[in-house]
């Protein structure tokens, strides 16, 4: 994982923390949820970021 802001990133939400991996594990940390780009593509445009949602995902796609 990369901290600057050249990181390729899969999250299709708009903010101020896109690209930016530390800041927004960081941010996703501190709210108890998951960044977007631990999801499946279908997972990830629900914006569902809670760890439960993430544990759905994994195991409807392993």
């Amino acid at each position: 994982m990369t901290c600057d802001s050249k990181a390729i990133c899969t999250c299709t939400y708009p903010c101020s923390r896109h690209g930016k991996c530390c800041e927004c594990v960081a941010y996703h940390r501190r709210n108890g949820e998951v960044p977007g780009c631990f999801f499946s593509k279908a997972a990830e445009k629900t914006y569902d970021r809670s760890i439960e949602n993430l544990y759905a995902d994994y195991k409807k796609n392993r």
